[in-house]
């Protein structure tokens, strides 16, 4: 049996890995020099201590280089053809839904791409949660479904062999936002780019055209999305008790303030009892 391209994502957990290959094509170099440029905006103002990376370890190490989290983990789903153990990094094949992670000790997440060929997108979500901390974000770049490329999807279902990117389940940026809002999270920034079709180069020598047009006509209709949200934790404010002296009683023009005095029962001890004092003259 012929071994299948590296593009064919048939295989089991190898949609992840096929997309390296795909960013080396020419639409693939463009996307990657786009979001590039959207992930440093992204970065540039979050601070911390560790970065946590899941997929596309290749096609977007020298953006987070730059990053001002010097220490990064990078957690490829697959084999990745760059070389751990350099720059500061950590380099574990893992479940994108089963992170081997900390819970509360990462202070951004980088999902590149990892929703649309997860298993289960929500619980990919989930485990990024769960690792953050308070005020930790989580930066989402995705394929969108309401857009050409999205049509370029569903043309490729009746193609023999489905090749990345099209065999992926791609999502819209609304869901997107719709599953971090139930998770705790806050949309911080949203962008879209890549207006072009993704059909052959040739055709489009130039997309600056199409980004300024798609950008003011029709940006829900982007070929890809990111998405950048900070993860919120509701705290309970503690209250002092408030000790307010007893409202009076209106009666005519003075007010009338209750008044306690003791009645001794006969045999027993005084009982108090509650009486109204009229207003003094």
């Amino acid at each position: 049996m012929p071994t299948p391209p590296m593009t064919d994502c048939r295989a089991p957990g190898a949609a992840l890995r096929c997309l390296e290959e795909w960013y080396a094509t020419p639409l693939g170099r463009e996307l990657a020099a786009k979001e590039g440029a959207c992930l440093e905006r992204m970065l540039c103002d979050t601070f911390g201590y560790y970065l946590l990376q899941v997929g596309l370890v290749d096609a977007l190490d020298g953006v987070l280089a730059g990053c001002r989290i010097r220490n990064r983990i990078l957690l490829p789903d697959g084999p990745a053809s760059g070389r751990a153990g350099q720059g500061g990094r950590v380099q574990v094949i893992v479940d994108p839904g089963r992170l081997p992670i900390a819970s509360d000790s990462i202070d951004a997440v980088v999902l590149p791409h990892v929703l649309e060929f997860a298993d289960d997108a929500r619980q990919v979500l989930r485990e990024a949660e769960r690792v953050l901390i308070p005020e930790g974000r989580v930066i989402i770049l995705g394929f969108n479904n309401l857009s050409l490329w999205g049509l370029r999807r569903q043309l490729a279902r009746g193609q023999r062999q489905r090749r990345v990117p099209w065999c992926g389940s791609f999502l819209t940026p609304f869901r997107v936002a719709d599953w971090l809002s139930l998770l705790g999270f806050d949309v911080e920034i949203e962008e879209r780019m890549m207006f072009r079709p993704p059909w052959r180069r040739t055709l489009f020598p130039d997309s600056t055209l199409f980004d300024a047009m798609g950008e003011r006509l029709w940006p829900t209709f982007a070929g890809v999305f990111a998405i950048r949200a900070v993860k919120r934790v509701s705290t309970l404010t503690p209250l002092k008790p408030s000790w307010r002296q007893r409202r009076a009683l209106l009666s005519g023009r003075r007010p009338v303030r209750p008044t306690v005095r003791l009645v001794r029962r006969p045999g027993g001890a005084a009982a108090p009892r509650t009486t109204e004092r009229g207003p003094a003259r």
